[in-house]
């Protein structure tokens, strides 16, 4: 039974190893158009997303810059306070 299996299978990898090529060759003409699209799609879909990110980096670099302006604006308007405040108080 064990010799069965064995002759089996090996006839199942000689027919394999023996159709492969002539059903790779047969279906290269309709495989390498799909593959080419598949890679085209990739491709678009790669760069498209490369854009996004792109601009979602600028966005982003623009809201720090926004936030850390008002930052410094209001970190030097709390100092003008304090300086007049202390000149106020110096004056008196």
């Amino acid at each position: 039974m064990r010799n069965d299996d064995l002759i089996k299978g090996v006839a199942i990898g000689l027919g394999v190893v023996l159709v492969a090529p002539v059903v790779i060759a047969a279906l290269a003409p309709v495989v390498k158009p799909i593959a080419r699209s598949a890679l085209k799609a990739g491709v678009m879909a790669y760069e498209k997303g490369r854009e996004t990110l792109e601009e979602i980096s600028e966005t982003v670099d623009d809201v720090v810059a926004e936030v850390e302006e008002e930052l410094f604006d209001s970190h030097h308007a709390a100092a003008e306070a304090v300086d007049d405040e202390s000149a106020d108080s110096a004056n008196s």
